[in-house]
């Protein structure tokens, strides 16, 4: 592996910097509070922060977009490549296939050759290796888990996101708990913002879980359902040796993670229960931007 590589996770609100050495160290970070289409040279200046934090040279660049279907936001490439240099090699990669390299390369599936890795943030993705190496199908499409159909109504939402997004990811949750509360259900987490439900984050909801509020509880509940039933697809479309839970829900693990194994379990075949592993992640935020990184050191 060459001696650097740099990986910049666009997969979420905050678009991430890390430089990685050859053992899957951290070297340098950086954050950009911007929307990546909006903030290219936010990105370049972050990149070459981070780079000159560093002593060596950066390889290549990997750049983790949210899915297979999202194209590299127009001069994104060319500010990073500004940053380090023009012959430096981009590889873009999917958010999904990102964490789970960097899991299976020095996290929870470290050494492992059948994995998935399903992440819950701003959009939900996920990853599968089989045999140790990334599945992308025939398209490069794979594991487009977002667009998991959980539910036979069919809504505006689901067309735009996917239906398991549009139920799970930060603004799914936060979307259900605010129909609850409009219907008319009573929470001391809508009570603190007063009806300005903007205010409402996902981390309130899981909070207010834990602090016993009712509201908070039956979401979390429902998200953990949908978690489950996610996992059990690809449980039994894939038989990984473990599947690994990141973003929100390793965030949030202490009101999720039981609740998730129980909902798979009740949807796997009952020899297929005990032999999957679940876990949480514990990359923490540098997960993606890890793996990006990982993944373009390979292909250089």
């Amino acid at each position: 592996m060459p001696e650097l590589a740099v990986g910049v996770d666009l997969s979420d609100l905050i678009a991430r910097v890390a430089v990685v050495d050859a053992a899957g160290q951290v070297v340098s970070r950086g954050e950009v509070h911007a929307a990546a289409s909006l903030a290219p040279n936010k990105i370049r200046d972050a990149v070459t922060r981070a780079v000159a934090a560093t002593k060596g040279g950066v390889a290549a660049v990997g750049i983790a977009m949210p899915s297979g279907f999202d194209e590299l936001p127009a001069g994104v490439a060319a500010a990073i490549r500004d940053a380090i240099s023009r012959d430096t090699a981009i590889v873009p990669v999917t958010a999904g296939n990102a964490a789970a390299i960097a899991e299976q390369w020095i996290g929870a599936a470290r050494g492992l050759k059948h994995v998935v890795q399903l992440s819950i943030a701003e959009h939900v993705h996920a990853g599968v290796l089989i045999n140790g190496e990334v599945w992308l199908g025939a398209h490069g499409l794979a594991s487009s888990v977002s667009w998991l159909a959980m539910n036979p109504v069919e809504r505006e939402d689901y067309r735009r996101f996917g239906g398991l997004e549009a139920e799970i990811a930060a603004t799914g949750i936060v979307r259900r708990f605010v129909w609850r509360i409009k219907s008319g259900d009573e929470s001391a987490v809508a009570d603190k913002v007063k009806g300005d439900f903007t205010k409402i984050t996902a981390a309130d909801i899981f909070e207010g879980s834990r602090s016993g509020d009712g509201v908070s509880i039956s979401v979390v509940r429902d998200t953990a359902k949908y978690v489950g039933m996610a996992i059990a697809n690809l449980t039994t479309l894939f038989d990984p040796e473990i599947i690994v839970l990141g973003g929100v829900i390793a965030h949030s693990g202490d009101v999720m993670l039981e609740a998730v194994k129980t909902e798979c379990g009740r949807r796997v075949h009952p020899n297929h229960a005990d032999l999957v592993r679940i876990v949480l992640s514990t990359l923490g935020n540098d997960t993606v931007a890890v793996g990006a990184a990982r993944a373009a050191a390979r292909a250089a």
